[in-house]
């Protein structure tokens, strides 16, 4: 069994460490959080040794895998001092919110060839990798992307304030799920828009809905946007465009019952709720691509330059916006 220390044990923290407990593949033998009653909480509850210092993962030689669902600011420094350890690493988007930062730790641990996966869960999503597998057979060239992404609800202001706001934050992931529809290919300009209604997100530096245009180096346009509330629910789709067609990779609910009456027609039960639900089976074949890289050396589907060149995007999107102009990549 690949033995796990997991670091960090807030809301996305637990959830991959109860989906580790329940892969036969692994053995959650260590968490930690900063929050030191967090962790003996769950040490009681799910009979995982909680430790109140990193250096005892780190110094273990039986753990493989140093699983980093800790805040941001702490990627960098962890990645580092898990390769130095000779552990295979996991961690949670973005590498940081720095780009300099993430330039630097690259080459500091470069030439030990590390294994790193990164935690950009919608690669590993059925519907959205079903596109970029069957892309070439079933639409020929690529000619648009266009991606959708809107949260039911925003996080805290509290959150609001460190997330390195939505581009950063939440449109990471959709620069990532670009980037693996264009193969060989890459984006060469951007262009960003922001806006709120509501004097909240002001507060923070932040923006309620966002958009982004982007064009590749082979003509492929590319359209996302996010919002950071959406009264209807969870809503995420991909489509992808070309010369013979268009794919799509919907929403999902808990049934695709239709009903109508005198009063609707085709309607459905609700999307469902929130990144957890809705990306249920990405995070679980997300594991199975991490078992993969340790025991097999298989490459992941997301590594540390693809969180790399997300966050350079999602940086050149903030430039874009406050020249108010399309930017060069």
């Amino acid at each position: 069994m690949i033995k796990v220390a997991l670091f960090g044990l807030g809301r996305i923290g637990q959830m991959h460490a109860l989906n580790i407990l329940s892969n036969k593949s692994f053995h959650l033998k260590y968490v930690y959080d900063v929050n030191s009653k967090l962790a003996k909480n769950f040490e009681k509850k799910y009979k995982v040794k909680s430790i109140n210092n990193q250096k005892i993962a780190f110094d273990d030689k039986s753990i493989d895998v140093i699983f980093i669902a800790s805040s941001t600011s702490t990627h960098i420094d962890l990645i580092t001092k898990s390769v130095l350890a000779k552990k295979a690493v996991f961690c949670e988007k973005p590498l940081d919110l720095n780009l300099e930062k993430v330039i630097k730790c690259r080459k500091k641990i470069s030439k030990y060839n590390p294994k790193i996966q990164l935690g950009f869960n919608r690669r590993y999503d059925p519907g959205h990798y079903a596109l970029k597998e069957k892309l070439k057979a079933k639409i020929g060239k690529l000619k648009k992307i266009i991606i959708t992404s809107r949260d039911p609800s925003p996080p805290p202001i509290s959150y609001m304030k460190t997330s390195g706001g939505i581009f950063k934050d939440m449109m990471i992931h959709d620069f990532d799920l670009a980037r693996l529809y264009l193969n060989n290919d890459k984006f060469v300009e951007i262009t960003a828009f922001g806006t709120s209604f509501k004097n909240s997100y002001n507060s923070v530096n932040d923006y309620e809905i966002a958009t982004v245009m982007m064009k590749s180096k082979k003509g492929v346009i590319c359209y996302i946007n996010n919002s950071r509330e959406c009264t209807y629910g969870y809503d995420q789709r991909v489509e992808i465009f070309g010369e013979k067609g268009m794919m799509i990779s919907n929403n999902e609910r808990k049934n695709n019952i239709e009903f109508n009456n005198s009063s609707s027609t085709n309607s459905k039960v609700p999307l469902k709720n929130f990144f957890i639900d809705r990306y249920k089976d990405a995070y679980a074949l997300q594991l199975n691509g991490l078992k993969d890289m340790v025991l097999k050396g298989k490459k992941p589907r997301a590594t540390f330059d693809d969180g790399h060149q997300a966050l350079y995007l999602a940086v050149n999107a903030y430039k874009s916006l406050k020249l108010k102009k399309t930017v060069k990549l």
